[in-house]
């Protein structure tokens, strides 16, 4: 129920994950000799767009080098949408382990993270340098692989959608003005949220059993061979990795296995 505290940081990680992608673009600059004259990782900070521009025209001094101010990125999450395409049954669950426990979990909730990144520069090589180095790699999606729950070692591939791009070039005014290039690539993150992992009532299954017929009519078939595997060791926990025991057992007995009693019956 609403009220049992829980915090998966799912939203947070997606968020520092759209945030890696794009904190190791480069621009360079050449001079007459195509000789690399300088190079630098553009900096990349989490805030709207209009808290740079206003940082920008505090300071509009033209003789400060442009690797002070511009070219800068900066994103921000604007939207958090459910997504019924991806829907799945509320009431199912399925199990995972810790390590040490088994935890019965709930089917994650679909949800759409909207994404703004905006991209601010001064000359427009510098934008065109660092848009080209972002969409070749959306066609139109790019595939992020989060660890969204720690605890049970839950990763999930999520997709990256670029739905749109568009660009603004800020030039009027006087000369005291500085210019401001800006390029707006709006993505979507197509996610999941879990709700709280509780335990569950049920052990590590340690045995599984198969019963083969010769017959495929299951109500006067009997029993021709049963297949067993148990883990080797059988007190092997969900994170040891020994192997399993593999064994076959042919009958002539014409017995059925009840799986309720389990025992053998005429």
């Amino acid at each position: 129920m609403l009220g049992t505290y829980y915090y998966n940081q799912i939203i947070r990680k997606t968020i520092i994950a759209f945030g890696t992608i794009f904190n190791q673009i480069h621009i360079k600059h050449q001079d007459a000799a195509d000789d690399v004259i300088s190079d630098m990782r553009v900096p990349l900070a989490y805030g709207p767009m209009q808290k740079f521009l206003a940082r920008i025209e505090q300071q509009p001094e033209l003789n400060k080098p442009i690797q002070i101010r511009l070219p800068r990125m900066s994103f921000e999450m604007t939207s958090i949408q459910y997504d019924a395409t991806r829907k799945s049954g509320v009431t199912q669950t399925f199990k995972a382990s810790d390590g040490v426990n088994i935890k019965k979990v709930y089917m994650p909730v679909p949800y759409n993270i909207g994404f703004e990144l905006n991209i601010l520069c001064k000359l427009n090589d510098d934008a065109l340098q660092i848009v080209e180095q972002i969409l070749p790699y959306f066609q139109p999606a790019f595939t992020l692989t989060v660890d969204l729950i720690d605890s049970i070692g839950e990763k999930r591939d999520i997709p990256l959608n670029l739905d749109n791009v568009s660009f603004q070039d800020d030039y009027e005014g006087d000369f005291s003005t500085r210019r401001a290039i800006i390029y707006t690539l709006n993505f979507t993150a197509k996610t999941y949220l879990f709700g709280p992992i509780a335990d569950s009532t049920d052990g590590l299954i340690r045995k599984v059993q198969v019963d083969y017929y010769s017959d495929t009519n299951t109500t006067t078939a009997k029993r021709e061979m049963r297949y067993t595997v148990v883990p080797d060791p059988i007190n092997a926990g969900p994170a040891d990795d020994f192997g399993f025991s593999e064994t076959l057992d042919f009958f002539q007995d014409s017995k059925s296995y009840s799986p309720t009693q389990q025992i053998d019956l005429w």
